[in-house]
């Protein structure tokens, strides 16, 4: 029972519940390195007794915790257990000060709290003053939902870029009335080749990464010199060639041929220097980005030299600090830290301008970017932040009625304590650069943000435990960074989720992620759930990227691709069987409901019913899975693969498999079709393309 009550100080849970009813004990093995993992002693039983009375004494020490949350429409009450006597006073981000117990009056923000008793002890902490509610939209929308690399143009190098981003939705709102255009994660990756195609494990969250360019909109582009102009016009004609494997010959999106050739012309981009405007605007951005931006730079600078396994560097470089003097000595090393610092720059103003896009087309919510839920162990952000993730551990998931064994996704967790500790200052950073061009902010796995299921590196996930974050912290700055970002946010939150946290994040505003197969009536018939019991709050789709589209889910295509992989669990017959009967429910009620006139067997009739079936929800935002327009039929990622499947690497394309450029997709009568089932929400906007066939 010690260890027991030592884990739950610190958050650290010693039995979960898979199911209502079921509890599982977590091997205490797991507890002590999990308690480890957070500098608790926890090895012996003498461990324990000391840690508990170490936790004691620091309790009985302090007059604060180190953060303290208030919502603006809360009670404004100091914090519970104070000496009697006590004097606080709040030094608001401002600089101002607040001497007393009432903060009412108290402006939004992250503030310094002081407390002092009358015996004489002192103790500081950080306030969260947080608005009640992350912003929502103005009226329903509906927009798109896209794989940024798989949405290549004629002017593309390869994969998707910032460039077509922005075309993107340009189009999709003046032409369409869309409201918005939801990204996958734009995070910087891991350097080096072979990279990671998956962008749900980037090196940092905090940075975008420049493989995303477009490089002819670069103003210096073309002022490179004579000298190097033959030099760009062989990477030029070498993007064409690259462009033209993918979209005319089959081949897949390669990330790591995209960066070598846009690696070698933005070299060739910046020995053009920059015109005093531009310097200075270059300055202004340095200096808002600080330390971060240096790390950031500095690791990448580092990773071309000893490569991106950080921990095995020589010992004066593992320590940011110590390696920013070594590279202020290395002149070399000093020129390609400001060389990243200058891609990072020229990244975030393409980021600024697909966002201009979106709203100057009149979208109502613009650009959705999206949060990973962790970054690469070896990464960035790990060596930039090593005090706030926790050594050994990983990010994962606990068996259940999909997964027997588990999973174990390879992401170190943050520290909660070292969050608290902070004030939440990586956390707030993170988001404060995300939301910096952002209308909106998808976060992935929101269950995140109250607890997860962290497994000790050697084990198998099943032998994980939950660890608990404070909530209401988390919650308070996601609330105040999209509140100073005008930025509605919307939660992931598929798949098991803890009883409680839908509605949490609900009084937070923050929206949740409804898709059609799953919409059920669980509680009751199991049949699908009717279109005015959705949920208001939330983004209704049809599918995901980690989903079949929706013509693989209505032909059963996505039951012989898993059969082809062996990844069924059961008889492919009986497989296909169910599979057919859970569709036809579907199609027979979306008959029922009048969504389906040409009946069935016209998938692409099928289709549109599904999404008339989604305008029918009440749902505040509507996503359209962009594929689907043009009857994509492959899943971008396939979990529970590796190299069966091209996961991350594929292009959109049409029904036989062949790649579709943004502009045949723009042009094609049957996105058109799709795209007028959304006129109510679109208005007079909607207009026709310049169709032609695809």
């Amino acid at each position: 029972m010690t260890l027991a009550r030592l884990a739950a100080l610190h958050g650290v849970a010693t039995a979960y519940e898979p199911s209502e009813g079921v509890t599982v004990q977590v091997p205490d093995a797991t507890v002590v390195a999990v308690l480890a993992a957070l500098d608790v002693d926890a090895g012996t039983p003498e461990a324990v007794a000391a840690a508990l009375e170490a936790a004691r004494r620091a309790g009985e020490a302090r007059l604060l915790p180190p953060t303290l949350v208030h919502r603006q429409d809360g009670p404004a009450r100091p914090p519970e257990g104070l000496p009697p006597g006590t004097r606080l006073r709040v030094t608001t981000e401002r600089g101002e000060r607040v001497d007393g117990p009432d903060w009412a009056g108290l402006p939004l923000g992250v503030h310094r709290i002081e407390a002092e008793a009358p015996d004489g002890r002192s103790d500081t902490g950080t306030l969260i003053v947080a608005p009640a509610r992350v912003p929502r939209p103005e009226g329903r929308v509906f927009g798109l939902l896209a794989q940024l690399y798989s949405v290549l143009s004629a002017r593309s190098w390869g994969m998707g870029d910032l460039g077509d981003l922005r075309e993107l939705a340009t189009w999709a709102g003046r032409t369409h009335g869309a409201g918005f255009v939801q990204v996958n994660p734009l995070h910087a990756g891991v350097p080096g080749a072979p990279s990671d195609p998956s962008p749900y494990r980037p090196s940092s969250r905090r940075f975008p990464d420049p493989v995303h360019l477009r490089i002819e909109d670069i103003p210096e582009y073309d002022f490179v010199g004579p000298e190097y102009r033959d030099r760009l016009d062989a990477i030029l004609a070498d993007a064409a060639e690259l462009r033209e494997r993918v979209l005319r010959k089959g081949a897949l999106i390669d990330r790591d041929a995209v960066w070598e050739l846009k690696r070698r012309a933005l070299a060739l981009v910046a020995t053009v220097e920059l015109g005093p405007g531009r310097r200075a605007e270059y300055r202004d951005f340095l200096a808002e980005r600080g330390r971060a931006l240096e790390d950031h730079a500095t690791y990448q600078a580092l990773a071309e030299r000893h490569g991106h396994h950080w921990r095995s560097w020589p010992e004066e470089l593992r320590d940011p600090l110590s390696a920013a003097a070594a590279v202020r000595a290395d002149e070399e090393l000093t020129a390609r830290v400001d060389f990243h610092c200058r891609l990072a720059w020229l990244t975030d103003r393409q980021l600024a301008a697909a966002s201009t896009a979106a709203r100057e087309a009149g979208m109502a919510v613009g650009i959705v970017h999206d949060l990973a839920v962790g970054v690469h162990p070896d990464g960035s952000d790990t060596w930039a932040l090593q005090d706030a993730f926790a050594a050994g551990m990983s990010v994962g998931a606990p068996p259940d009625a999909f997964n027997s064994r588990g999973q174990d996704w390879g992401l170190p967790p943050w520290r909660p304590d070292a969050l608290a500790a902070s004030g939440y200052a990586p956390y707030r950073g993170l988001l404060r650069e995300l939301l910096r061009h952002a209308g909106a902010l998808r976060i992935d796995h929101v269950m995140g943000l109250f607890r997860l299921w962290w497994v000790p590196e050697g084990r198998e996930p099943t032998e994980g435990t939950y660890v608990r974050y404070d909530s209401e912290a988390m919650l308070a700055v996601l609330a105040l960074e999209a509140h100073r970002a005008g930025a509605v946010v919307i939660g992931e939150d598929l798949g098991t989720v803890e009883p409680g946290v839908r509605d949490a994040l609900a009084r937070r505003g923050v929206f949740g992620t409804s898709v059609l197969w799953f919409e059920r009536d669980w509680a009751g018939t199991g049949r699908p759930l009717a279109p005015e019991e959705w949920r208001t709050d939330c983004v209704a789709t049809a599918t995901t990227h980690d989903l079949p589209s929706t013509a693989a889910r209505l032909s059963g295509d996505h039951v012989a691709l898993r059969h082809r992989l062996g990844l069924l669990t059961g008889d492919l017959g009986h497989e296909r069987a169910r599979d057919a009967a859970e569709v036809g429910e579907w199609l027979t009620y979306l008959e029922l409901l009048g969504l389906l006139p040409e009946g069935p067997g016209d998938e692409e009739a099928e289709v549109r019913a599904v999404h008339r079936f989604l305008l029918r929800t009440p749902a505040a935002m509507v996503g359209v899975w962009l594929p689907d327009a043009v009857g994509d039929r492959r899943p971008q990622n396939l979990p529970g693969t590796w190299d069966q499947y091209p996961n991350w690497r594929l292009p959109v394309a049409g029904p036989e498999g062949q790649p579709t450029t943004l502009e045949e997709l723009a042009a094609s009568p049957r996105a058109h079709r799709l795209f007028e089932v959304f006129a109510p929400l679109a208005g007079s906007r909607t207009a026709p393309p310049d169709a032609r066939p695809v």
